[in-house]
């Protein structure tokens, strides 16, 4: 049965070495008092209220109706009068499970028994190509809590959640940033709290029989096809049976990478005092670094960027070309929605290379082209001359090379490349900038100027160009 109240947690039905895990846990907790197990959790979401939570702060727990955030909902409705903050809960219903609708019902009747607010999400898992439902429903659930009305957000994460990342990460090749797994707290708008860190799934369940707390179970934790229920099911038991401080043991794993990871980026900051300015990163300070210090360096300068960091290979080839890069490098690295290119001698980060485009303008005051948004504002003595514009059909087109423009009737016409060239405009930029033709004739180049014959003269009316390339838009990784 796919929702049940007041039962054992079912995350193992329906498979053999589940089962034995399931038994394992009872066993756990049955051979100490329920009292004690309550009290354990009690104190460890205490202490956790303690350093954290600052009076008056408002707080939502992530509240799946799961027996792990039932546990943390009813921990913390019994603390907040006695520390005075704010409690309320966030349900996020994906739509994926045929009991959806009944888990939210759930929620809202264990919030209203509680006498707490709630919010109910229902967000659109519109996936990008390669992402799996698993990893757009984490995202989704994620991009809920950061728009939380509270400071910060309660998530039921436990001891056996974090060993299972770190085995994740692990087979994942990851490096220490990625074995330090999931941190107590991570300071944001909003905070991310996980005050059942160092609690096992048996103290838990403990303190759910203890209260005698209802919860409903998500069919889907049975299903093996998922790795972190593969790990759950199949492995964890194993290593449990031979390791009796599982999972403990790699919480301290996670410690230890937790502070590695710290020191590795506390190198990167001390590098970067000389290697980044507001252009970019030198990649002559990357040539002379040793290639483990370069690659430290550029993970932090792409995670400070907002991208995630690429694989070891494409991590390599980057360091590579960087390294090798003159100051006029046409680099071009694709990589999470950005490209990083070269200018000046530095790695920059910015939105990917527009294709080519061509289209026609109306009259309008705006209109949004592939790099960027263009404005027209009205304007007198200045811009463009609003009638020369009326006489033949106006376009706005990427430069395909040989344009030429004359911007003073004491300067040459020159070659558009080499002004833009001579203006510092990156090569992406110059991609993405809008041309402005009248019938076949180049009328005006935003940020550059007016061809002469476009000009307005004093007290005509014209059109003043404002173009706002688009930044790029790195996406944060939890």
């Amino acid at each position: 049965m796919a929702s049940s109240r007041n039962s054992p947690p079912a995350e193992g039905s329906g498979h053999p070495a589940a089962a034995a895990a399931a038994q394992g846990s009872r066993r756990d907790h049955r051979e100490q008092p329920r009292a004690l197990l309550e009290d354990a959790v009690t104190a460890a979401v205490a202490t956790a209220v303690a350093r954290h939570v600052p009076r008056g702060a408002r707080v939502a727990v992530a509240f799946s109706g799961g027996i792990d955030s039932m546990v943390l909902l009813d921990a913390l409705a019994a603390l907040a009068p006695q520390h005075r903050f704010a409690l309320s809960a966030i349900h996020v219903n994906h739509g994926i499970s045929p009991n959806a609708l009944a888990w939210s019902r759930f929620c809202a009747e264990q919030c209203a028994t509680r006498a707490l607010p709630l919010a109910v999400h229902e967000p659109r898992l519109e996936r990008a190509s390669g992402e799996s439902l698993e990893a757009r429903a984490r995202s989704a659930r994620y991009e809920c809590f950061a728009a939380a009305a509270a400071e910060i957000v309660a998530l039921a994460h436990h001891a056996d959640d974090q060993a299972e990342t770190v085995l994740l990460q692990l087979l994942r090749g990851a490096g220490p940033r990625g074995l330090a797994a999931m941190p107590a707290l991570r300071p944001g708008h909003p905070a991310l709290l996980r005050p059942l860190l160092r609690l096992t799934r048996a103290a838990i369940a403990g303190y759910a029989e203890a209260r005698q707390l209802e919860w409903i179970t998500d069919e889907s934790n049975a299903d093996v096809r998922h790795k972190r229920n593969l790990l759950r099911h199949a492995v964890a038991p194993v290593l449990a049976a031979g390791f009796p401080g599982y999972p403990l043991t790699l919480l301290r794993v996670a410690s230890h990478q937790s502070e590695a990871s710290a020191l590795l980026d506390e190198l990167a900051e001390h590098d970067a005092a000389t290697a980044i300015d507001a252009l970019g990163l030198a990649c002559a300070r990357l040539a002379q670094m040793s290639a483990a210090r370069g690659r430290n360096l550029l993970r932090w300068y792409l995670r400070r960027e907002g991208l995630k960091v690429p694989t070891e290979a494409r991590l390599d080839d980057l360091l590579r070309q960087a390294r090798a890069s003159g100051t006029d490098a046409q680099t071009r690295f694709a990589h999470d929605g950005a490209e990083i290119g070269c200018h000046h001698g530095r790695l920059v980060v910015h939105a990917p290379t527009p294709a080519p485009f061509c289209c026609e303008w109306h009259g309008e005051g705006e209109v949004r082209l592939p790099g960027g948004l263009l404005r027209f504002a009205p304007a007198r003595g200045t811009g463009i001359a609003a009638a020369k514009l009326e006489l033949r059909p106006v376009s706005l087109r990427s430069r395909t090379g040989g344009e030429r423009i004359q911007l003073a009737a004491n300067r040459p016409r020159r070659a558009l490349k080499k002004m833009l060239q001579d203006a510092g405009v990156p090569l992406w930029q110059r991609a993405a900038l809008p041309l402005v033709f009248c019938g076949d004739e180049l009328a005006a180049v935003p940020g550059l100027g007016v061809e002469l014959a476009f000009q307005t003269g004093e007290g005509e009316h014209g059109w003043k160009l404002d173009w706002q390339p688009d930044p790029h838009r790195g996406r944060r990784k939890d």
